[in-house]
């Protein structure tokens, strides 16, 4: 006779939760100094609990940390969590609080070190530019790259592709257009690029890029997105947590996740505002060697309140009717831990990156344009061990002052060509040769394409007539008739 039985039976699954740290750091990580100003700035405005140690005027002389038991809140320190476990008691008493400028990190510097002031003028840089930069920084071939450049000629400005895959695939050389599948491969390729989730179709696609980025392809998030899509748009969440079959504590998990994907990631490209522009890195030459310094000035040592210490200590010997003002104080304070950590981690990311670019580019600091090696975004992501799209992030509109001059950090990236002795020149290089033999050349017999690619073909480089007229266009140098033509004019 068949007869019900209730059972427990234990499953065991893996979720991969991008965590609002995570969040938080990706985020700032992607913001220029004086954004990051800006954000702080709000950010002490939003949460009582987070606080300018230096500035404030409430801390008494009992409660200032002694400078010799300071320490920094690091992204590694296990004594900070960011769950319902954490001793957020322990972590005040301990003042393991505050986030301040790396010390040793921030020197004084002379006027004559500064970049001058047409150096800190700085022009908002397009989606199109930044994903064109990203195509040539990247492992594609010639083709493959031409492909792209006519993927991104046709995002708008959410970032989605307008046209079709077949319609791409027409726009190929003829009689031989591209296959809709090599545009595709392509377009997949371009959408793992910084901004994540660009060159998708519609939003469903865009999501679902950024969730497989972050390693969860195959959660529920993905699920949700993938076949409920209308459950979340109407907000029909207890029928999506049944069509999910899951709980309500991971239910919120989903919801959270997919609350902090972006489902129009070109938008934040769409400024054209001229702004000013700080150094992020200063490259200090110290003997035969150089050095990294943070540039943190401007950026204020945060910490926790004291006065937020209190309550939480007050709240955990009062009666539970007081529960309420105790977890505000928590969340608050969670928060604050949670920038701190972020500003710390970011700042880390950064020096990374940059000791990464010296370290490629040190024959640039030494001996100048001529000696700038090839580097692409691989490079740097495989010597400090993170994704390129991290790399990508760290370099956009942030600024290294070196010895050479003022640099943006992704001027230090270029494709490079093969020479004759089996070396690789850096395309930057190349254009600094081509400005040269031009700015040489005869007023009567000005060089056309084909003759500068046969002179550097005389010193060893492997480079086609069409690779000169593209580098040609990109430095604005107009054609040989055109050049001619300008000078007879001005000789007449």
């Amino acid at each position: 006779m068949p007869y019900l039985e209730q059972k427990l039976q234990p499953r065991l699954s893996q979720r991969l939760i991008i965590t609002p740290q995570l969040q938080q750091a990706i985020r700032l990580l992607q913001l220029s100094k004086i954004e990051l100003q800006e954000e702080i700035a709000q950010e002490l405005v939003d949460n009582p609990a987070l606080e300018d140690a230096v500035t404030h005027t409430e801390m008494t002389a009992a409660e200032a940390p002694a400078p010799t038991s300071e320490r920094e809140v690091t992204a590694g320190d296990d004594s900070v969590r960011d769950n319902d476990d954490f001793d957020y008691d322990s972590f005040l008493r301990d003042l393991e609080d505050s986030y301040r400028p790396t010390q040793g990190m921030v020197e004084h510097r002379s006027a004559d070190e500064l970049p001058s002031f047409e150096q800190i003028l700085s022009s908002a840089h397009q989606l199109s530019d930044h994903l064109q930069w990203q195509l040539e920084m990247s492992t594609l071939t010639e083709a493959e790259r031409t492909i792209g450049e006519a993927i991104i000629g046709n995002l708008d400005e959410r970032g989605y592709l307008e046209a079709s895959i077949e319609e791409i695939a027409a726009m190929g050389p003829q009689p031989t257009p591209w296959t809709p599948e090599a545009v595709d491969r392509v377009r997949r390729f371009i959408q793992h690029f910084d901004p994540v989730g660009v060159a998708s179709r519609d939003v469903s696609e865009c999501l679902l890029v950024q969730l497989e980025v972050g390693g969860l392809g195959s959660s529920s998030a993905a699920t949700a997105i993938r076949a409920h899509l209308d459950l979340l748009e109407q907000h029909r969440y207890e029928e999506l947590r049944v069509a999910l079959g899951i709980d309500g504590d991971e239910l919120d998990e989903v919801l959270d996740i997919i609350r902090h994907l972006d489902p129009r990631p070109g938008e934040k490209y769409q400024q054209s505002a001229t702004s000013y522009i700080t150094p992020d890195v200063f490259v200090i030459k110290d003997g035969d060697s150089y050095r990294i310094v943070l540039n943190e000035d401007g950026l204020p040592r945060l910490r926790v309140s004291p006065a937020y210490r209190r309550m939480i200590d007050r709240a955990a010997q009062t009666a539970v009717s007081d529960a309420s003002a105790k977890d505000f104080a928590r969340e608050k304070v969670r928060a604050a831990v949670r920038l701190i950590r972020s500003l710390e981690e970011r700042q880390r990311t950064i020096a990374k990156v940059a000791n990464s670019i010296v370290k490629f580019q040190r024959e640039f600091l030494d001996r100048g344009i001529e000696a700038i090696r090839p580097l692409v975004l691989r490079n740097v992501a495989e010597d400090i061990g993170m994704h390129e799209a991290t790399v990508s992030r760290v370099v956009r509109q942030k600024y290294m002052h070196t010895p050479r001059g003022l640099f943006e950090m992704r001027f230090f990236f270029h494709s490079g060509l093969n020479s004759s002795d089996g070396g690789s020149v850096s395309s930057l290089t190349v254009k600094d040769k081509i400005k040269k033999l031009v700015g040489d050349e005869s007023a009567s017999k000005p060089l056309s394409d084909q003759a500068i690619a046969a002179a550097l073909q005389r010193e060893g480089l492997q480079i086609a007539r069409r690779t000169v007229a593209k580098y040609r266009e990109e430095l604005h140098i107009p054609p040989s008739t055109q050049r001619k033509r300008s000078r007879n004019s001005r000789r007449a």
